[in-house]
């Protein structure tokens, strides 16, 4: 849909009003976690857009405290599942249960009826366990015995991962890990921030409290202002010629990509790239996205999406340089 200058500065100032509420959250998160900016904004992106996230990185990293924060600073119910080897569908969806009083069967349901679900360590748990969250994850309901429960919004679903130990593991499949709006990676925080870490730790004081300082009504109103982020065709063709790029590289002059990549994103990320850019512009308070958006976001959606072959592993080549090399060559806006 066509845009004038007009609506987009009126969209602009919308935003501005809107997206007052972000700096708050960022105060709160400010009072436990050090540093991790990129983590947060991420974890922010797939509030707006409505996306689930799968967070990697090493333990310690305050990935399970980082999603706990965000969920206390809305005013919206949380729950942690840890996943470990010997958990059942049962204990994440609910299940039936039997009531002698009544002589009838009763809905027990789980901890996924909730806004906020914090999967800890969610490659522990076996294929039957993470297949119960496909359900709730892309069809936002739970089917219990004969009947389906639709869950409520915002329905968010963080997942945290490990990615050194692999023992005792269950790798998500490919079509689970699609699902993730955003897969992101936790680097280790910096000199100054880890100094900060020691000295916020080892005076043994109490973690200040984090405030609800955001309603549910105003994230589902700043979703619907994040879908009227106003997106140019030119910016949505490179989108497409990014994703295609990943698909078929040798048309877009990157043949030597081809024997690298087993399969490239599937139409999920096309929609994915541009929801997460809009939700990027509106953090950013702008009415409109710019190619830059999409550059900044482009790794978070695309690092799950893209399968490599055996040949780009033994030449230890992976996905992070696929994608850099892809952005490198597809014509900018």
């Amino acid at each position: 849909m066509l845009q004038t200058a007009e609506d987009i500065r009126l969209l602009n100032e919308k935003i501005n009003h809107s997206a007052s509420f972000i700096d708050k959250i960022h105060a709160e998160i400010g009072k436990v976690i050090v540093g991790q900016n990129h983590m947060v904004e991420r974890l922010l992106i797939g509030l707006l857009s409505n996306g689930h996230i799968l967070l990697e990185g090493v333990p310690g990293l305050a990935k399970t405290l980082s999603i706990r924060s965000l969920a206390y600073t809305i005013n919206a119910q949380f729950s942690r599942i840890q996943f470990t080897p010997d958990l059942l569908p049962a204990d994440v969806v609910g299940t039936m249960i039997y009531n002698q009083q009544k002589n009838e069967f009763m809905v027990r349901k789980g901890p996924i009826f909730a806004n906020f679900i914090l999967a800890d360590e969610i490659n522990r748990a076996p294929a039957k366990v993470q297949s119960a969250l496909l359900e709730a994850m892309q069809e936002r309901q739970v089917t219990i015995g004969n009947h389906s429960y639709a869950l409520e919004e915002p329905f968010l679903v963080l997942a945290t991962q490990n990615p050194i130990e692999q023992e005792g593991t269950y790798p998500l499949p490919e079509a689970q890990v699609d699902r993730f709006m955003l897969k992101v990676i936790i680097d280790y925080p910096t000199k100054t921030e880890e100094q900060a870490i020691i000295r916020q730790n080892v005076q043994g004081l109490k973690h200040p409290d984090i405030n609800a300082v955001v309603s549910t009504h105003e994230i589902l109103n700043a979703r619907e202002l994040v879908r009227q982020v106003y997106m140019d065709e030119k910016v949505e063709q490179y989108i497409v010629d990014i994703v295609f790029a990943s698909r078929f590289p040798e048309t877009y002059n990157l043949a030597k990509l081809k024997p690298l990549i087993s399969f490239g994103g599937s139409p999920r990320a096309s929609i994915n790239l541009a929801l997460a850019s809009k939700a990027y512009a509106y953090l950013n308070r702008r009415g409109y996205v710019i190619p830059e958006d999409v550059r900044n976001i482009c790794k978070d959606v695309l690092r799950h999406r893209i399968g490599l072959t055996y040949e780009a592993e033994a030449e230890n080549i992976n996905v992070e340089m696929i994608i850099t090399e892809i952005l490198k060559m597809v014509n900018v806006p």
